[in-house]
């Protein structure tokens, strides 16, 4: 992924709510699907690192960019963001 396109996910990831949080179990399997299917349904998403988390955002970040193939795009405080392609329905173009 260029800078160029992590610049353009970064500026539509700016409007997004965070859907999920990663709390004091860390990324356990049960998170790990439910953000796949999120990731299939909307290509990019925000996610809350609470306080009680067992990892710092940035290596949770890391840690879900391996193990659902996704792009980390940025980590602000304790804000990250992800992009994954959907596979069957495909709706951001990047440059």
């Amino acid at each position: 992924m260029t800078s160029k396109q992590r610049a353009q996910l970064r500026s539509m990831a700016n409007t997004l709510q965070p859907l999920y949080q990663i709390g004091k179990a860390g990324v356990t399997p049960a998170v790990t699907e439910q953000l796949d299917a999120a990731l299939e349904a909307r290509e990019l998403i925000k996610i809350t690192v609470l306080e009680t988390a067992p990892e710092s955002p940035k290596d949770t970040m890391e840690t879900l960019a391996a193990r659902l193939h996704a792009e980390p795009v940025q980590c602000i405080g304790k804000k990250l963001t992800l992009y994954r392609r959907s596979k069957e329905n495909p709706r951001i173009e990047l440059d």
